[in-house]
C-alpha cells in the first residue's frame, strides 16, 4: 500500500475526526466562479446540514485577486447563503453557496444576489416556480468533444476534414460515433443529486460535444443558488475529465445550434387560476413583449450571435410567443393552453446569464411591475465575453444598471451595438 492509499484508508476509517470541511463557492468579478475552503472544528460527526450550518462564519478574501475590491482596501466578506453537501469529499462536508458584501455590509456590485432575493421578497405569496435548462459545450484541447481534429475516421458522421457530420443525429444520441461526454454529465448529474441541488434531468443536445441539464423547480432565489451551484460543481468534474466547459452561447460559428438557458416560470396564480392563460399569462406576455429590449440586455452576453431567427430561436430585436413554437422568444406549451393554466418557457436566456438577474427580472416584469410594487435592483451590465465563463469583463469596465434603467457607462450605446450589428 503506497502512501497515497494508506492515507485514503486513513480517512475513511478515521474515528477521531471532530471537523468538516466547509467550500465557499462565490462569484467574482468576472463572472466565474471561486472557491476555498474552511475548517471547522470541534463538530460531533456524521453531522447533519443544518448541524453544520449553525457553525459557518462570514468569511472573507482578497478582492483586489477577483476584480472584486481595490488592492489598498481589498477585504471582502463572504456571507452563508445556500449549503449543500459536497459530493467531492463525502462525509459531513459541505459547499456553501456565498454572496459578496464590503466590511460594512454593503453588497458589493457584482453580488446580484442580494438584489434578487430583494425582488423575490415583495410578494413572496405568488411562489415563483423557475426551471432552467442549463446547455454547454464541452472542449478537449480546444476542439470541441468529439469533432475530428485532423482527418475524416472511417466511421461515423464525420464528412468534412476538421469537422463532424451536419446537425441530425446527436440529439439525445447513443453509440460512440454520434454521443460524444456522457460520462462527464453523467458524473455530474450523480454529484448535483448527492448534493441536494434540484437537477431533473439531462440528454445530449443537437450539436456534437453538446449537453443539457435542468435544474429545477426551484422557488424564487433558489433557482439561482443551485443553478450557480450546479455550475461550480460542472467545472470540477471538468477538472477531473480533463475537458473544459464553455458557457458560450454560439461557441462555434456557422450552422450549428448555439447554447441557451431556457427559463421555465410559473408563479401560484399561474399554476391555478381558472382560466389563468387569458387572464394572467397574456397580461404577462403583453408586458414582457414591451420590455422586451430590457431583458434582452440582461439575457447574456453574445447572445446576439445565437438569437438570429435560425436553430430553434427568435430573433433578437422581435418578441413573440406562440403555442408549442419553439421559435418563438416565449413558448406555451400544449397542456397550458388546453388547460388554460400552468407555465410558459422564456426561450432568449443565452447559456452564459447570471440566472439570479434573469429569474429576478421575469419576476419583476410579470407579477411586481404589474402590481404597481416598486423594485430598487441593481445589477451587472455586460462586458467583454470569455469562453469558459458565464460573463467576462475588465475590472476597469464594469457596467450597471439601477431599476427604471437609469444607465451608467455607456449602457444604452453598447446596447445599440449589439442588437444591430454596428
Amino acid at each position: 500500500m503506497d502512501a497515497l492509499q494508506k492515507l485514503k484508508f486513513n480517512l475513511e476509517n478515521d474515528k477521531e475526526a471532530n471537523y468538516v470541511m466547509a467550500e465557499y463557492v462565490w462569484i467574482d468579478g468576472f463572472g466565474g466562479l471561486r472557491s476555498k475552503t474552511k475548517v471547522i472544528t470541534g463538530v460531533t460527526l456524521p453531522a447533519s446540514i443544518d448541524d453544520v450550518k449553525g457553525r459557518l462564519p462570514v468569511w472573507n478574501f482578497d478582492g483586489s485577486s477577483t476584480g472584486q475590491a481595490p488592492g489598498e482596501d481589498s477585504e471582502v466578506c463572504l456571507k452563508p447563503r445556500a449549503v449543500f453537501r459536497d459530493p467531492f469529499r463525502g462525509g459531513s462536508n459541505v459547499m456553501v453557496m456565498a454572496d459578496c458584501y464590503t466590511p460594512g455590509g454593503e453588497a458589493i456590485p457584482t453580488n446580484t444576489r442580494a438584489a434578487a432575493a430583494a425582488a423575490f421578497e415583495k410578494m413572496p405569496a405568488e411562489e415563483p416556480w423557475f426551471g432552467i435548462e442549463q446547455e454547454y459545450t464541452l472542449f478537449k484541447n480546444g476542439t470541441p468533444l468529439g469533432w475530428p481534429r485532423s482527418a475524416a475516421r472511417s466511421m461515423g458522421p464525420c464528412v468534412q476534414l476538421g469537422y463532424p457530420g451536419p446537425q441530425g443525429p446527436y440529439y439525445c444520441s447513443a453509440g460512440a460515433d454520434v454521443c460524444f461526454g456522457r460520462p462527464i454529465s453523467d458524473d455530474h448529474m450523480h454529484a448535483c443529486l448527492y448534493a441536494g441541488i434540484t437537477i431533473s434531468g439531462t440528454n445530449a443536445e443537437v450539436m456534437p460535444g453538446q449537453w443539457e441539464y435542468q435544474v429545477g423547480p426551484c422557488v424564487g432565489i433558489d433557482s439561482g443558488d443551485h443553478m450557480w451551484m450546479s455550475r461550480y460543481i460542472m467545472l470540477r468534474i471538468c477538472e477531473g475529465h480533463d475537458v473544459t466547459v464553455s458557457w458560450d452561447p454560439k461557441p462555434i460559428p456557422g450552422d450549428w445550434n448555439g447554447a441557451g438557458c431556457h427559463t421555465n416560470y410559473s408563479t401560484k396564480s399561474m399554476r391555478e387560476k381558472d382560466n389563468a392563460y387569458e387572464t394572467i399569462m397574456k397580461p404577462m406576455l403583453d408586458n414582457m413583449a414591451k420590455k422586451h429590449m430590457e431583458h434582452i440586455a440582461l439575457y447574456g452576453e453574445g447572445n446576439d450571435k445565437r438569437l438570429t431567427g435560425a436553430h430553434e430561436t427568435a430573433p433578437i430585436d422581435k418578441f413573440s410567443y406562440g403555442v408549442a413554437n419553439r421559435g418563438a422568444s416565449v413558448r406555451i406549451p400544449n397542456e397550458t393552453a388546453k388547460n388554460g393554466k400552468g407555465y410558459f418557457e422564456d426561450r432568449r436566456p443565452a447559456s452564459n446569464i447570471d440566472p439570479y438577474v434573469v429569474t429576478a427580472k421575469i419576476f419583476d416584469t410579470t407579477v411586481l411591475d404589474l402590481n404597481g410594487e416598486e423594485w430598487e435592483g441593481v445589477f451587472r451590465g455586460p462586458t467583454t465575453s470569455q469562453q469558459h465563463r458565464p460573463v467576462r469583463g475588465d475590472s476597469e469596465d464594469f457596467r450597471y444598471y439601477r431599476a427604471g434603467f437609469e444607465w451608467e457607462g455607456g449602457w444604452q450605446g453598447w446596447l445599440r451595438a449589439q442588437v444591430v450589428g454596428l
